[in-house]
């Protein structure tokens, strides 16, 4: 069922310091050192969209019309901090770094396909700064083979008990599969990233509830083998938050509380360039699911289309702009594969924001 109205806010800006004048410093944003004061909404009738600004002053409050109930929900999801993540606070934006155990992934496909490498290449990911290590042994670039369950887990589970013995940061475990999700947490596994949302498996909403470990929701049109054939959308930005809501509404029903629960729009995944920079532009817009946001945009092909870059592994400045884009729309979590330097500029653009170097204590 799709939502008449979203409400998504804009003009974002840094918290002011405090200065005891009476001023409107409008609110905060989902945890982040980010405030807004202005708010798009958009309207959705009959197959036609339109959208209109408005600030957050009371006297226009009272012109939102059909829209108040609806915005004062969204307003308060938008404006509260989000519970930590699996103990990890997310007052700051996190980075999430990319672990391929396959021989076929789009960018790095073979580097770390052997235990050994993929463990060293975690503990490395550690040093640089990576809050967040993504494990996955089954590439979903378009086009991708399936591979079968027993292939997944071999690749795995010997990566995730390697680095669980070796460091503490949080463990990702990236998979469509229950099985894969239930030995994985077993394994030491701190998280569940599923780029199906829990639909591909028939067992895995049930297991991932059982795990008690939180869970990322990510969209994705169709299946990895086709989903970038023809995607078709009547709004995209909206009809990414219409399944994400659902896809939330769907793990509470089975017992997975929203507190542990990320979504992640899914750049690249069946969407093409004018689809991922439409979502691109207006992120900020699914802090109204009340969940934190994950970003995944590194390398992808929307900066070959942007830039002409055809080798992945040369993407890395596009893949900074994308992380800093949507740390600048209050996205807590960015999925990278090149954390030193994505930590750098995110370090760069703190400070900045803030205006003092004591927003990286």
């Amino acid at each position: 069922m799709q939502r008449a109205t979203y409400l998504g806010p804009i003009g974002l800006f840094p918290a002011p310091a405090e200065s005891g004048e009476e001023i409107f410093a409008g609110l905060p944003l989902a945890g982040q050192p980010l405030r807004f004061t202005t708010v798009e909404i958009s309207a959705r009738e009959s197959g036609v969209v339109t959208r209109r600004i408005v600030t957050l002053s009371d006297a226009v409050e009272r012109d939102w019309g059909r829209a108040a109930l609806n915005a004062a929900q969204d307003l308060e999801a938008i404006s509260g901090p989000r519970a930590r993540l699996a103990g990890l606070a997310l007052d700051r934006p996190r980075i999430m770094g990319i672990i391929n155990v396959t021989p076929d992934s789009f960018s790095d496909g073979g580097l770390h396909d052997q235990a050994a490498a993929a463990v060293a290449h975690g503990l490395d990911l550690a040093e640089q700064g990576a809050d967040i290590l993504d494990i996955g042994g089954e590439s979903t670039r378009p086009g991708a083979d399936y591979v079968p369950v027993e292939e997944e887990l071999r690749r795995v589970i010997p990566v995730i008990e390697g680095l669980r013995a070796k460091t503490d940061k949080l463990i990702s475990i990236d998979t469509r599969k229950a099985e894969v999700m239930r030995q994985a947490a077993a394994a030491g596994a701190d998280i569940i990233n599923d780029v199906s949302a829990l639909t591909h498996d028939p067992d895995a909403m049930r297991i991932a509830a059982a795990t008690e470990l939180p869970v990322i929701l990510m969209h994705a049109q169709g299946d990895p083998r086709t989903m970038n054939d023809n995607p078709q959308y009547d709004d995209v930005v909206l009809d990414v938050f219409d399944y994400l809501e659902q896809r939330i509404a769907a793990c509470e029903a089975a017992g997975i509380p929203r507190t542990r629960i990320v979504v992640d729009p899914g750049i690249g995944f069946g969407k093409h360039l004018h689809h991922n920079v439409a979502v691109m532009a207006r992120l900020s817009l699914y802090h109204a699911l009340g969940v934190p946001i994950l970003l995944g945009a590194s390398r992808k092909k929307l900066i070959d289309h942007i830039s002409d870059v055809p080798n992945p592994r040369n993407r890395l400045p596009g893949s900074i702009a994308a992380a800093l884009a949507g740390a600048a729309q209050g996205v807590q979590i960015v999925r990278v594969h090149d954390v030193a330097e994505t930590r750098q500029a995110l370090n760069v653009w703190r400070a900045s924001l803030a205006g003092t170097d004591r927003a990286l204590a």
